[in-house]
């Protein structure tokens, strides 16, 4: 029998991404919508042939929902995802987990007592690049880690502007360019750092003068003197996705618009082989649904950066010190 998804919401950009993949997965098939924004969910519903649910409970009650896709107002996941939990749904959401950590506990003390998957959308986590980075890390080639940098960015919020106007209202994002695309960077960072820092300050662009961030960048500082600078934009459509290492013995680099992983040590460089990623995590999510496994490393780093934005969230507020 296929896995019988519900989407909670097409608020979010990618919500029609996943609703394709659930829709072309030979081991899942979408039986409910709801949305709560009425129209939106009737017409989506409608498109993919489910049932709509105006009601939130009403669809979680039901015995052919085995699952949910939630794609909802990011300030509205902890009462998504634990009433998701504790009606025995098995839950696979958009980043970030939740807005603060005290959310986020609340929702894995749902999940843990409904023995339900809870697998978060961190994408970057499975690609080829981040194995082939984490192997090299792992063989000492860089010497002491010193940097990790890692751009992300896009231009949704120029020229026509493909971004929705509600991802610009911090009353359900909370916040813009760095909690919500930045999210990819970050975890990455986390992970390459291989702790959380000591502490992170951010800096806060507004360049389309809307009420969140467009433009942003955080800096951790872990104990050791290491950093991780991690950038997001909205407003640069050209600007290439770049991945940074730097030690005391080399350095690793990796970016678009030519997809190559260069190892630099003693002033030569070499190109090292990326592998094939690992599955989409929807695919991954599905599995480990069917194995009644989870992926712990995912949910893991879920919960470190849920700290690490609340912190750049506080530290993006502050005024800087005037120059």
């Amino acid at each position: 029998m296929p896995l019988r998804l519900a989407i909670l919401s097409f608020w979010h950009v990618h919500a029609a991404d996943y609703a394709r993949q659930a829709s072309a997965h030979p081991g899942t098939e979408i039986t409910a919508v709801w949305d709560e924004d009425t129209a939106r969910g009737r017409a989506r519903a409608a498109e993919l042939g489910a049932g709509f649910h105006p009601d939130l409970g009403s669809l979680l009650a039901r015995d052919d929902v085995d699952a949910v896709v939630v794609t909802c107002p990011t300030t509205a996941h902890r009462e998504v995802i634990t009433g998701a939990a504790a009606a025995g749904k098995h839950v696979f959401t958009e980043k970030v987990l939740a807005p603060t950590p005290a959310e986020c506990d609340e929702i894995t003390a749902a999940v843990d007592a409904s023995g339900v998957v809870l697998m978060l959308a961190l994408p970057r986590l499975y690609e080829g690049y981040t194995a082939a980075v984490r192997e090299v890390l792992a063989g000492g080639a860089l010497g002491r880690l010193t940097l990790v940098r890692i751009r992300l960015a896009h231009g949704g919020s120029v020229g026509e502007g493909w971004l929705p106007e509600h991802f610009y209202d911090p009353a359900a994002t909370a916040g813009g360019a760095l909690i919500d695309l930045g999210c990819h960077p970050m975890y990455l960072a986390r992970l390459f750092l291989g702790r959380m820092p000591e502490t992170v300050t951010a800096s806060f662009g507004h360049v389309t003068q809307r009420a969140v961030d467009d433009n942003a960048v955080a800096v951790l500082r872990c104990a050791d003197g290491t950093l991780g600078v991690v950038e997001a934009s909205f407003t640069t459509p050209a600007s290439p996705f770049s991945l940074e290492l730097h030690g005391t013995e080399g350095s690793l680099v990796y970016g678009t618009p030519e997809p190559r992983l260069l190892l630099g040590t003693e002033g030569d460089w070499r190109e090292l082989p990326v592998p094939p990623r690992r599955g989409t995590p929807f695919d991954l999510f599905v599995r480990h649904v069917a194995d009644g496994t989870r992926d712990e490393e995912n949910l893991a780093l879920g919960l470190d950066l849920t700290r690490l934005m609340a912190a750049a969230t506080r530290s993006g507020r502050e005024e800087g010190s005037r120059t």
